[in-house]
């Protein structure tokens, strides 16, 4: 790390001095003056595009803070500038990079479960969102739909491949808030599998999964506290420890830099992360018109390297 920016100088200072590197006011003074390799970019969402052009005209790779945009035109656009500079851009959705993650993709890919027939998600907890610049739309897109809604879109599409269309319910707003605290979003994906998301920044269902994944032959849960499967009539597997937010953010700066040095492949491409904004974008329209809504594949689906193959045995045990 050799330098941070932030408009608040003495936040930009505190940080700079913890990592002993330099501050700057703001995202240009830092590009002039340092010697830069590529940015982190944890700004606001309305913020992304232009701060993202200015690193990609400079040669600079961007690793940029999800949702990618708060809209579909300007994420087209980041894309397509990286690629006429030919440095890499991808989008920070830390899910991806939890390790329990990757295992439940690795069972599902090796047919642990048989063919997928539904996956769930749920990210709800109480927060007071009254002050947060995450509540504001001109500033966020909107609200818990876009916020903790990028991630479960991520997650899905990680799982299930695009999705085809989607319909979004939206919940009592019980802070007083401008935009939508608790949604409930159906999609169905290209495959036919079905999906079902729960977002809340009101309620807290205190589940110990925040994935669930019912295959024809048996069921993965990603906790948050450890994970397990099972292959029907089987005992569970216990897979994982759970959530671990420090290093999901570190295995997704070190895949960031590995696809920067060549090494390794992108785990969230640029074309993820704008058929993420598209995917979100279709469900405020759902949420507009109370109805079924097709989402626009004006992105190609990502290539993604084979996953470690698993064998399983006939219990149900990784060997």
């Amino acid at each position: 790390l050799v330098a941070v920016a932030d408009v608040r100088p003495g936040a930009a200072r505190e940080l700079a001095d913890a990592a002993a590197c330099d501050s700057y006011d703001s995202h240009a003074a830092m590009s002039a003056r340092a010697n830069l390799d590529a940015v982190v970019i944890c700004t606001p969402p309305n913020t992304h595009p232009e701060i993202s052009f200015h690193f990609l005209e400079r040669g600079t790779h961007v690793l940029c803070e999800k949702p990618f945009s708060i809209d579909a035109a300007s994420a087209f656009e980041m894309r397509e500038r990286a690629a006429c500079a030919g440095v890499t851009i991808t989008m920070a959705s830390k899910f991806r990079y939890v390790e329990d993650v990757s295992r439940a993709k690795e069972l599902v890919t090796s047919g642990a479960i048989g063919e997928v027939v539904l996956f769930e998600n749920a990210f709800t907890s109480r927060v007071d969102m009254s002050a947060r610049w995450n509540s504001v739309r001109a500033t966020s897109g909107g609200g818990v739909l876009i916020d903790n809604g990028t991630h479960s879109v991520d997650l899905m599409r990680y799982f299930l491949g695009p999705l085809a269309e989607v319909q979004v319910i939206e919940g009592k707003r019980s802070q007083g808030l401008a935009v939508e605290e608790t949604v409930h979003i159906f999609a169905r994906s290209t495959g036919g599998v079905m999906g079902t998301i729960d977002l809340s920044w009101s309620i807290d269902k205190e589940s110990a999964n925040f994935i669930s994944i019912y295959g024809s032959e048996g069921t993965i849960e990603v906790g948050w506290r450890g994970s397990k499967y099972r292959r029907t009539g089987a005992a569970w597997v216990a897979f994982g420890d759970g959530y671990d937010k420090v290093q999901a953010f570190r295995n997704q700066l070190d895949n960031f830099s590995g696809s920067i040095m060549k090494d390794e492949p992108l785990l969230i491409t640029a074309d993820d992360a704008c058929a993420s904004v598209e995917v979100v974008e279709a469900a405020y329209a759902s949420l507009r018109r109370s109805q079924w809504t097709t989402v626009s594949r004006t992105v190609k689906p990502a290539r993604r390297s084979s996953p470690r193959r698993l064998d399983i045995a006939r219990d149900g045990r990784v060997v």
